[in-house]
């Protein structure tokens, strides 16, 4: 044989070798389902880099299409975002056994405040504002996106927004996290200090359910962390495709 053909046969056996690598790893990465929050745009994830399977809007939630989709994977990895994050939640304590890493962004378990109970959560007077807020701007400069970043929120059909405003004023998964039983998958929890919606105290109670979680408190910020924070969303996504592909 000459050297060349032998050459030429070793690099199609090295790019054959290379190429099941891909194919293995690729069988081993769990898809990435992002869940998106109350009233928001899909615009709220272009700064993000990581590869998303799908993103599922606050309608899709409402109609039950991430049970769905989660129930027909082996395992999952979640990212939710505000409304997103509590249905993140929600899933997990419904599929523990699925979670192969939840990315909890301005996440809460319950998303209104309780007095009789001291839970810090979303005052009733705050949640009209967000409903009168978004319906006469459409989300246009809501919360004070800085200029030149996506507009995060996107108002939408009345009907659609008295939906989610229900499902946030009901929304309580406190207790079935509590008693779900999770395999340690890897958790990461973003929380601005000064969000108004989203209270800082409900990143201490999220380390009380997940002890492994890497929790990440953001200074300066509002609400809408996924355009404020986008590189660490991602760095958060990669560590949890990491851990699932190891295994």
């Amino acid at each position: 044989m000459a050297d060349g053909d032998y050459e030429r046969g070793r690099t199609r056996e090295i790019g054959a070798i290379a190429a099941e690598l891909r194919r293995l790893s690729a069988a081993r990465r769990p898809p990435v389902f992002v869940l998106n929050g109350w009233a928001a745009s899909p615009h709220a994830w272009d700064l993000c880099r990581f590869r998303r399977t799908r993103l599922f809007s606050y309608v899709d939630q409402l109609d039950g299409l991430p049970e769905k989709a989660l129930a027909n994977e082996e395992r999952c990895i979640l990212v939710g975002w505000s409304m997103g994050g509590s249905a993140a939640l929600r899933l997990a304590a419904r599929w523990p056994e699925k979670i192969a890493g939840l990315v909890l962004v301005a996440a809460t378990p319950r998303m209104m405040e309780e007095k009789e109970t001291g839970w810090r959560g979303m005052s009733p007077r705050r949640l009209e504002a967000l409903r009168y807020g978004l319906v006469m701007t459409r989300g246009e400069g809501f919360f004070g996106v800085p200029e030149g970043k996506p507009n995060p929120y996107l108002a939408d059909e009345p009907a659609n927004l008295e939906r989610g405003l229900s499902y946030l004023l009901e929304t309580d998964v406190r207790s079935v996290l509590e008693q779900a039983v999770f395999d340690a998958p890897p958790v990461h929890v973003f929380q601005s200090e000064h969000d108004g919606i989203v209270r800082p105290e409900n990143a201490a109670w999220l380390k009380t359910v997940f002890p492994q979680a890497a929790v990440t408190m953001v200074p300066g910020t509002e609400h809408a962390l996924p355009i404020f924070i986008p590189e660490k969303i991602d760095d958060a996504v990669d560590a949890c495709l990491a851990v699932a592909q190891k295994g």
